[in-house]
């Protein structure tokens, strides 16, 4: 065979079944998570010899065994297997195009290093912020951390009175992007709803500075002030 890769996707086929048996060996393996960009991940594991899928919030996907060494995944509308590169002794999930040839394209990272929101879906912000901050910083345009995301993020939270999950995802907000009238708006709503009305008067202030044609803010400062 003209290309030279490890197939990692090696099973042991059950001689009354045609369901390939993977091995513990190559289960621990191939666990774990793969970076798809640079906020999101692939997560593989095994329940029973089953190989399932998490991805975009997706859970227990059961990718469809095509053979022994692929596998198709409906919900991503990609043929996948395993490889090993041999530069650098990772594991990667390789794209299956028509040609056969291998690409190495979402590589398996270590457990300590996670994607910005592994830690916002998780609550734990500040971890999120600083993985974001890191992303503005090599892209600014980057569209996984636009300013409207999170904004929707944190209103969601808000619709369900998450009070201090929205005022959280809202500060990551504010810190991304501390030029913006709209995220000060946004922080001042959740803590008006959370019943904190200085932290509101602080916030709208903070969005009136940065657009003095905010009515929102304009009232409720008009409205303090007068109390």
């Amino acid at each position: 065979m003209k290309y030279l890769y490890f197939l990692l996707f090696t099973v042991i086929v059950c001689s009354c079944s045609d369901k390939p048996v993977f091995s513990e060996t190559f289960q621990q393996q191939t666990t774990g998570h793969y970076l798809f960009h640079p906020d999101a991940e692939i997560e593989v594991h095994y329940d029973n010899n089953k190989l399932l899928i998490d991805w975009l919030g997706v859970k227990d996907i059961e990718p469809l065994l095509l053979d022994n060494e692929t596998f198709y995944i409906k919900e991503m509308n990609k043929k996948m297997r395993f490889v090993q590169n041999p530069s650098d002794g990772l594991y990667y999930l390789s794209e299956v195009m028509g040609d056969e040839s291998v690409t190495y394209d979402y590589k398996k990272q270590p457990d300590s290093i996670r994607v910005p929101s592994y830690y916002l879906h998780r609550k734990a912000y500040d971890k999120a912020l600083k993985g974001y901050l890191e992303l503005q910083s090599k892209d600014s345009s980057l569209a996984l951390i636009e300013e409207v995301k999170f904004n929707r993020f944190g209103y969601n939270k808000l619709s369900s009175k998450a009070y201090e999950e929205a005022i959280a995802i809202f500060k990551i907000n504010v810190a991304l992007y501390p030029k913006s009238a709209n995220v000060y708006d946004s922080l001042a709503d959740a803590y008006l709803r959370s019943g904190d009305s200085l932290q509101a008067y602080n916030n709208y202030s903070k969005s009136l500075a940065l657009d003095s044609a905010n009515p929102r803010a304009q009232r409720y400062i008009k409205a303090y002030n007068n109390e």
